[in-house]
């Protein structure tokens, strides 16, 4: 008897395995210092936190993750009365989904985002644990408390889901998009010929002005679009600059750097 794999069960860790492949991916890249947004002394003396806590953390999130996905699919069903599977819609149609994928997705994060970063409360006791990372490398992406991990990730990921109807083989595709999207924003390199920074300005440099001191009130647009922070004034632009010691800089104008 042949053994199948259902799309439920690719859509709940098919994503988890990207992203250990293209953060692994990164890792490789430890040597490329002249493509850095910071040097390996700053990753050490800033960031307050272990690598080896930022892996539990983000396995623990990931447990999250997989339960909810479990859950999301067994409420929303994949069979017919027949039970047959639902059928795949055409590529137009899936990238019609995408497109409103992201579009609802950096709506949920925008503002669930910037209101980690208001709420005082919510600031101090979740969000500051992935702010921690002051200097982002890539497989701590998802190093958040797990709270906010289910607010902003999960359930985000859920709404996306389920404003637009994609099927859960859609959902394989579209996860496994977004996570590479998440991670590449975490990097911390900007290496020529990414295709992320060709085609989206919400890219690694943008997100680490957002990490530092200087850019926590602003650039809170994730993962795909900077148009919210354009709407609603939080956008800081910035250049990207090669230092002096070596490596690259994403450097903040027409703002003061406190």
């Amino acid at each position: 008897m042949a053994f199948a794999v259902s799309d439920e069960l690719l859509g709940t860790f098919v994503p988890i395995a990207v992203y250990w492949l293209y953060s692994g991916m990164y890792v490789l890249f430890d040597g490329y210092d002249e493509y850095r947004l910071h040097s390996k002394s700053e990753e050490k003396s800033k960031n307050g936190v272990s690598k080896g806590a930022v892996v539990r953390g983000v396995l623990l999130q990931q447990a999250v993750q997989c339960v909810v996905c479990i859950l999301l699919f067994a409420f929303v069903g994949g069979d017919d009365v027949s039970g047959a599977k639902p059928q795949q819609p055409g590529p137009l149609v899936v990238l019609a989904q995408f497109a409103g994928a992201m579009l609802v997705m950096d709506t949920w994060q925008y503002f669930m985002h910037r209101y980690m970063h208001t709420n005082k409360f919510l600031y101090k006791h979740l969000h500051s644990k992935h702010h921690s990372l002051v200097v982002p490398y890539a497989y701590g992406a998802l190093y958040n408390h797990p709270l906010e991990g289910l607010i902003m990730d999960t359930v985000g990921g859920a709404v996306s889901f389920l404003v637009t109807g994609m099927t859960p083989r859609t959902s394989i595709y579209f996860f496994s998009f977004a996570t590479v999207k998440t991670v590449d924003d975490h990097c911390g390199l900007c290496i020529p010929g990414n295709l992320f920074h060709a085609f989206f300005s919400n890219n690694s440099a943008y997100h680490d002005i957002h990490h530092q001191l200087y850019g926590s009130k602003y650039n809170f647009s994730q993962p795909f679009f900077v148009m919210w922070d354009k709407i609603m004034g939080t956008y800081m632009p910035y250049s990207l600059e090669t230092r002096k010691e070596g490596g690259l800089e994403a450097r903040p104008t027409g703002v003061k750097k406190d």
